[in-house]
């Protein structure tokens, strides 16, 4: 069977088309090589399958007839996957919403106003010896 059909068959790609676009880009790799499309999968294949900034690691166990039910997929693929690649996404997840709150960053038209008649309040406030 052909890899970007595989993919789509144990679900790790929602449409062939997408398995077929992520084979072109170099982000499936069989055995440690990037391949095109139509590479045939064969049983004990190392599948690693970059998809979300996590490499999923995939262990072939069996070679489906047509695209399988969602609680069949175990039947036909050993997931490898390293806890640690699912903490990192995680952890990177955190860190950009921490990054950036909504809301923050560039002051908006009201808020620059608020800091010119801060800022003017201020000079107007303190003796010239001071600034």
């Amino acid at each position: 069977m052909r890899i970007d059909k595989y993919l789509w068959c144990v679900r790790y790609f929602k449409t062939r088309n997408l398995a077929t676009e992520a084979c072109k880009k170099g982000h499936i790799k069989v055995n440690g090589e990037a391949v095109k499309p139509s590479r045939e999968v064969y049983k004990t294949d190392t599948i690693i399958v970059r998809k979300n900034q996590i490499n999923y690691e995939l262990l072939v166990l069996d070679i489906p007839e047509s695209r399988v039910g969602a609680k069949l997929v175990d039947l036909y693929r050993q997931d490898k996957t390293p806890a640690e690649a699912f903490e990192q996404a995680e952890l990177q997840r955190l860190a950009q919403d921490y990054y950036r709150e909504k809301g923050e960053g560039r002051p908006t038209k009201k808020d620059r106003r608020a800091i010119d008649n801060l800022l003017n309040d201020f000079q107007e406030d303190t003796p010239d010896e001071l600034l």
